[in-house]
């Protein structure tokens, strides 16, 4: 993720600005869950031939990727479906390669968010609506991707085509243009938007783009992407806040944490990962799933 990535760190506020004054209210509105918050973290790839000998086997075949990645995180950021809509063979693959516990999180195709921005695009909304059916209860949320063009005049083009979204598929939106987030008031009816269709509202955490970091839950899910910058010492700062902020959010009755870890040598991200989420099992009291080095690769077959 290039959004809002920056090549020199100096002088930005990495501090977690506080919750949205509307955050506390949704998440004391919400129905306490019947199970433990479910927390999903996962990476916007898993055909990383950079991990193997470390976090996948030696000699790993790239067919067997998926099912390894699967044994090191238990959620993933799908950004293939951006490009092209998955058939039924490909969703089968996925679905045979992970466990019963794991989570795809699916971005909108292109067609849909970029190149008509939400106009006339209910054929390839229907149709991709239908792969993520496929998934099942592996569906986490999908996600919709905004250009940094689609800006707030376009707001009822955005609410007609989140009304006419399928109920029963989670979806998350993620909003670029900076106009979104610099009128307070636009930012609020944004989110009462979003709240009021069961819609959540995607925060990013990156260093050139401090708005979008907005802390406005619009509903008992938080969907987090975070751009790391090569384990430099801030990213271990903010792992930490995040873990906090995660962990009050859960005890206010948050209901499921995605969070996805975007960094530029994809070999740093199970590094965070790891200490990510110790600093979150050990604030929350649970174990949390987290990758492991190979200590001795796997020959010939991956089981």
């Amino acid at each position: 993720m290039d959004f809002g990535r920056l090549p020199e760190l100096r002088g930005v506020d990495f501090a977690l600005p506080p919750d949205h004054p509307d955050t506390p209210a949704l998440l004391q509105r919400a129905a306490p869950p019947a199970a433990p918050a479910g927390i999903w973290v996962g990476c916007p790839t898993w055909t990383n031939r950079a991990w193997l000998g470390t976090w996948y086997p030696l000699g790993l075949r790239e067919t067997e990727q998926l099912a390894w990645y699967a044994r090191q995180f238990n959620s993933l950021e799908v950004n293939v479906t951006h490009y092209r809509v998955p058939d039924a063979e490909t969703v089968r693959r996925w679905l045979a390669a992970t466990p019963e516990h794991f989570r795809f999180c699916p971005k909108l195709p292109q067609a849909i968010s970029h190149d008509r921005e939400l106009f006339r695009a209910e054929d390839l909304t229907n149709s991709f609506c239908r792969a993520l059916e496929a998934l099942g209860p592996r569906l986490g949320t999908a996600f919709l991707q905004l250009p940094p063009t689609f800006a707030p005049q376009q707001l009822s083009r955005l609410e007609r085509y989140l009304l006419d979204w399928p109920a029963h598929l989670p979806l998350a939106v993620e909003l670029r243009h900076p106009a979104w987030y610099h009128d307070r008031g636009l930012l609020a009816e944004t989110g009462a938007l979003l709240e009021a269709l069961g819609k959540t509202w995607v925060i990013s955490d990156v260093a050139g783009r401090r708005d979008v970091l907005h802390q406005r839950l619009t509903t008992p899910t938080a969907f987090v992407r975070f751009n790391g910058h090569a384990l430099h010492r801030t990213d271990y700062l903010r792992a930490d806040a995040w873990a906090e902020r995660l962990a009050e959010w859960l005890s206010q009755g948050l209901q499921a944490v995605y969070f996805f870890i975007h960094q530029r040598d994809v070999n740093d991200a199970p590094l965070w990962a790891q200490h990510f989420l110790l600093r979150l099992g050990k604030l929350t009291g649970r174990e949390l799933f987290l990758p492991k080095l190979v200590v001795q690769p796997v020959q010939g077959k991956l089981f």
